[in-house]
């Protein structure tokens, strides 16, 4: 919230008032991640900003009401000339609607103009998992044999990375663990995922070996209700720390620069899938709220299936 909260908003007071409503209504009710509250806040000042300049003053309520889908048009145009990406433009577009629902729930504001504005076709793209082998190597201490850095810090990104691949975690999720969260060997660890909602996932033994490696060799005293993974003052860990780590071993191991923590949760999922398990099982392993959304590893497993047939069918 307090990223959100120090964003300098460029319109009149009664929008910055419910600008901050709007931010604590993320946050608090929807429960929306910091992150996401911050990102949400960035895409509705650059719309604000556009207004700004669009209208000739900061906006006010008032000037929000009253504007016309061909204002909306005008700055998706403005959006798109600046070079940015279809995808960056709907989410931007969704922030917006966001912003102006939440207004008019409270009698202060219209949404029609933005809802009556389709969104921009986005092609879907297919997730990009690693190989069994390589989200292996990746979590594998004895890849990094050589690297300078201390070795408690190398367990601990290793660790990490066994657990976005042995357990399917987002990366937030995982540097939201605290101690007393650490995996148990035969246990199950107890997520809080998205909108706050938690889940248990299975800890299998060479990822509970990773995370008590790691607290062996970590420096620092662990509280209990403390971060599980911290960073080398002792702190929460930051996202970019492991992302860096993640470019390092996609490095020395010639992966492609799809190989980023997310797309482990990716591989855990499609490895599973073509292992045999069931789609709503791994549904429930993921958090997603809909079966649709796992749908789309079955389409990943269609696609190497299909690759496999025209490189070794005699017809192909």
């Amino acid at each position: 919230m307090s990223g959100a909260a120090s964003i300098d908003l460029p319109a009149a007071r009664d929008v910055q008032a419910e600008f901050a409503a709007w931010t604590s209504h993320l946050a608090d009710e929807r429960r929306l991640s910091p992150l996401s509250v911050e990102a949400y806040a960035r895409d509705v000042r650059f719309f604000l900003v556009f207004l700004q300049d669009h209208l000739g003053g900061p906006p006010s309520l008032a000037a929000l009401k009253d504007l016309h889908p061909r204002d909306i048009r005008a700055f998706l145009a403005r959006r798109r000339s600046e070079g940015l990406t279809s995808r960056s433009v709907m989410r931007m577009l969704a922030a917006a609607r966001s912003f102006a629902r939440f207004l008019e729930r409270r009698g202060k504001g219209s949404a029609s103009a933005l809802n009556a504005i389709r969104a921009p076709k986005i092609a879907r793209s297919l997730p990009k998992p690693v190989s069994a082998t390589a989200a292996r190597q990746m979590a594998d201490v004895e890849t990094r044999a050589g690297d300078e850095r201390e070795p408690w810090v190398i367990a601990r990104d290793a660790a990490v990375i066994a657990l976005l691949y042995g357990c399917g975690l987002r990366i937030a999720e995982a540097l939201s663990l605290t101690r007393a969260e650490a995996p148990a060997v035969a246990g199950a660890l107890t997520v809080t995922g998205k909108g706050g909602k938690t889940r248990q996932v299975p800890v299998i033994a060479p990822v509970a070996r990773a995370v008590a490696d790691y607290i062996a060799l970590c420096p620092w005293r662990l509280t209990p209700d403390g971060p599980l993974f911290v960073g080398a003052k002792g702190g929460p860990l930051n996202p970019r720390i492991v992302q860096r780590a993640m470019q390092d071993m996609r490095s020395a191991l010639g992966l492609p620069d799809t190989a980023t923590p997310h797309a482990l949760r990716h591989s855990f999922a499609t490895h599973l899938l073509a292992r045999g398990g069931d789609l709503r099982a791994i549904q429930e392993l993921l958090g997603h709220a809909s079966l649709s959304t796992t749908q789309i590893y079955t389409e990943i497993e269609t696609e190497k299936l299909i690759a496999v047939h025209a490189a070794a069918h005699p017809r192909a």
